[in-house]
């Protein structure tokens, strides 16, 4: 299996950042490392070998970032301000530095994006804030309404909030290209996120934007699963 190290100082976040590159063609899929992981921890926990068939068939590359949640949205001692605007810096880090990268190696124009857990929680963050960026969207176990993250709810909070700001988002080109993507949430029965997850897709159907959420039956939220998952719906709605 091809496998790639990319390392550089990023501009936008001014310090180092690592990536792995997995595949050599294919949809490229941008992958978010869950709250305490790392660039690595996909091919770690069997992620990337659960997928390893369609890597090397050329029907799928993976480029697996990190995250900067810890001087983010885990900074609690941190300004709510603050600490958004470095979740913005961050945004521009996958914009500007990150997407041209598989843009300059692979020509497909496609772009999933996904994440398990709170690299859920990211994926759709990005996604719905960056209408027509990505064009499917996977997530699993992702919470979606991240308040609880805060003390000072304050309007920058609001617009990363996923469940507040898609419920009064109005623009018409932003709302036709998120109707436009492949939105797929899934989570399970016992799971805390799934009362979340119920109600972004609730607000998405509101406006016209289609999804599909996938329950589990019992407790699901564990890596042995997460490979069944992302094999079943990486493709689509299956």
């Amino acid at each position: 299996m091809h496998r790639a190290y990319h390392n550089w100082h990023s501009p936008s976040l001014d310090r180092q950042m690592e990536i792995l590159i997995f595949g050599y063609a294919g949809a490229p899929c941008l992958v978010f490392p869950t709250s305490h992981g790392r660039f690595y921890e996909y091919e770690d926990r069997g992620m990337v070998a659960a997928l390893a068939h369609q890597i090397e068939q050329g029907w799928l590359q993976l480029i697996c970032v990190d995250g900067v949640y810890h001087e983010s949205w885990y900074n609690y001692e941190g300004d709510s301000n603050a600490r958004m605007w470095r979740e913005n810096q961050y945004e521009h880090y996958l914009l500007t530095e990150v997407i041209p990268l598989i843009r300059q190696m692979n020509p497909t124009s496609y772009l999933i994006a996904t994440g398990c857990s709170f690299g859920a929680s990211e994926a759709a963050t990005f996604a719905f804030r960056h209408p027509g960026v990505v064009n499917r969207l996977l997530c699993l176990h992702g919470l979606y309404d991240l308040r609880r993250f805060f003390s000072h709810y304050t309007e920058a909070v609001y617009f990363h909030n996923p469940v507040d700001f898609l419920q009064n988002l109005d623009d018409d080109w932003s709302l036709d290209r998120l109707r436009e993507a492949d939105i797929i949430l899934v989570t399970s029965q016992h799971d805390p996120s799934l009362g979340s997850n119920e109600q972004l897709s609730r607000i998405l159907w509101n406006k016209g934007v289609g999804n599909a959420l996938r329950v589990w039956d019992g407790w699901t939220h564990e890596w042995p699963f997460w490979h069944q998952m992302i094999n079943m719906y990486i493709g689509g709605h299956d």
